[in-house]
């Protein structure tokens, strides 16, 4: 399978904004990802450079999935859930939250930054499956384990 670069620039923004929307209803506040990069990226008051990481960040992972998603297990939605769920334990909870001064977990900038961040990656992974669907052939029961004997 071969990445689709315009489905991934979409699925990348349109979870991303998901992504932020989701954490606006969750935190009350709009953008505090992409200002906490911009900050420490950039120096204080660098949000616009800090959105554009965050952005670009969103649409770089989306052709990372476009690249693996073949090899992930299960439909569509089993698939997003599963790359957002190991990005974010292993991409936000053990690498940047640590990096951004939150400690492993991020649990230094809450005890529910770990539960926020993970629903907040499921929001984006939501338009990775929706934007970003398998070929037909890999969501039909041919993608399924054999059950039982088969035709030779």
């Amino acid at each position: 399978m071969r990445i689709n670069f315009t489905r991934s620039l979409a699925a990348g923004i349109i979870g991303t904004v998901a992504f932020d929307l989701v954490g606006l209803a969750l935190t009350g506040t709009f953008w505090d990802i992409p200002a906490l990069l911009g900050s420490k990226l950039f120096g204080e008051g660098s949000l616009v450079a800090g959105v554009l990481a965050h952005y670009t960040n969103g649409v770089v992972l989306a052709v990372l999935y476009g690249a693996i998603a073949p090899s992930l297990w299960g439909n569509r939605w089993a698939r997003a859930t599963i790359f957002v769920t190991a990005q974010t334990i292993f991409g936000v909870w053990l690498f940047m939250a640590p990096l951004l001064g939150g400690g492993p977990l991020g649990l230094e900038f809450g005890v529910m930054f770990p539960v926020i961040a993970l629903v907040r990656h499921w929001a984006y992974g939501v338009a990775l499956a929706v934007l970003y669907p398998l070929p037909i052939d890999q969501n039909t029961s041919a993608s399924r384990i054999p059950v039982g004997p088969q035709p030779a």
